[in-house]
């Protein structure tokens, strides 16, 4: 037949149950809710409306060298002169030697194509004015010809943002003059290619307009201009889009890392519980009912719930009298007064207190109520002559 649970071990269950408990609503609340098809991160993983795996592969299939880099700006390659590096809406900002590597990469020949609003915080030339939220891509015209519209006179694109005055090298390929949507400038001997929204590249846009061909256009520039004609190197950003390539930094974005955790908690609980049903048995040190200490605490414990601190005192007044009216041969019913002259005469000590002190626990002993404090103090003292006048006896003694 089944028995209960010890209590001690459902008060551990109890506590698993908590702290699991606790780990499950951390979990809901750190985890992201899931975005929206339209708010989709525009990465080459993604298959939504919103990623953008359809454009990686078309360029894969146009026998572009395109790889997806999960890596830090800081290690891409010194010379980057025929080399494209793809930057669509990142998440995450750049620390401050990033943003130097990126800024490097441009000066020494490589092009970016960058979309999105946060253009700002990764060059500081850009101009960002003005945040906009579209519902629907929007169609824009071309404002001149040029290598970047080619085949693309009209495109389909949501701005998240637009571009304030350019500045004299900064070209303004479509929108208004003052609010461009799409904008390229040289930086060193490279350049910079701003999309004001990822549309053109999304699974859902790629195909619509002039946005495909607007893509290639970007893919070939280097391509042209190189001195030996060869493909140019595209490197498409996931390292902003939160994409590490250890496995620790992958982990951390994923709910693994707490799942972990959960599984060493419950580990730590078995083994508490399997520890204490299969280590070895210790009986608890139990204390001799027979123990002496064990009487002086219950007599003790009596005399103070009794309130009798003057029999206490009488106690111990009644045994000094006795021990030292035996010793000087005196009457059981001797003064204190008389006490203390045959201890100068006989046994030439000078204890000019004890009469006081025999005084005063004579007066306890007959009181109604003395302060426990006052009591104790007067014990002591009568102890404190005991040892003086040689009246204890050793403990070996005693016992006989």
């Amino acid at each position: 037949m089944p028995t209960g649970l010890d209590p001690a071990d459902r008060k551990i269950l109890l506590v698993a149950g908590a702290v699991l408990l606790l780990l499950l609503a951390a979990i809901a609340f750190e985890t992201p809710a899931n975005e929206g098809e339209g708010e989709s991160i525009p990465s080459s993983y993604s298959s939504s409306p919103g990623g953008a795996r359809a454009a990686y592969l078309l360029l894969q299939e146009l026998h572009y060298k395109v790889d997806e880099w999960d890596r830090s700006p800081v290690e891409l390659p010194q010379d980057s002169a025929g080399s494209i590096l793809i930057l669509a809406d990142p998440s995450e900002p750049p620390s401050a030697e990033e943003r130097q590597a990126l800024q490097r990469f441009v000066e020494s020949g490589g092009e970016v194509l960058f979309t999105g609003s946060s253009v700002a915080d990764f060059f500081a030339d850009a101009r960002i004015t003005g945040y906009v939220q579209e519902s629907e891509p929007r169609s824009y015209a071309a404002n001149l010809p040029s290598t970047f519209t080619r085949g693309a006179a009209t495109i389909a694109l949501e701005p998240e943002a637009v571009w304030d005055e350019p500045a004299p090298l900064q070209t303004p390929l479509y929108g208004d003059a003052k609010a461009a949507v799409v904008v390229s400038w040289q930086v060193g001997a490279g350049r910079i290619l701003w999309w004001a929204g990822p549309t053109p590249l999304t699974n859902a846009e790629i195909s619509k307009a002039g946005n495909m061909n607007l893509l290639l256009d970007a893919m070939s520039v280097p391509a042209a201009d190189s001195a030996n004609g060869a493909p140019a190197q595209i490197y498409w950003d996931e390292y902003f889009h939160g994409e590490r390539s250890s496995l620790w930094s992958y982990m951390q974005n994923t709910p693994v890392a707490w799942g972990v955790l959960q599984l060493g908690v419950l580990g730590l609980g078995i083994l508490f519980t399997f520890s204490r049903r299969s280590g070895p048995t210790v009986l608890p040190a139990t204390v001799s009912r027979l123990s002496p200490l064990e009487f002086v605490d219950t007599l003790g414990g009596l005399y103070q719930r009794g309130k009798a601190e003057p029999a206490v005192v009488g106690v111990v007044y009644q045994r000094f009298c006795t021990l030292l009216t035996r010793q000087l041969r005196l009457p059981a019913k001797s003064s204190g007064a008389a006490l203390d002259a045959a201890i100068r005469t006989r046994l030439g000590r000078e204890l000019g207190g004890l009469p006081d002190a025999l005084r005063r626990a004579s007066a306890a002993t007959r009181a109604q109520k003395v302060a426990p404090a006052a009591a104790l103090a007067l014990i002591e003292e009568l102890e404190h002559y005991e040892d003086q006048l040689g009246l204890r006896k050793p403990a070996a003694q005693e016992k006989s």
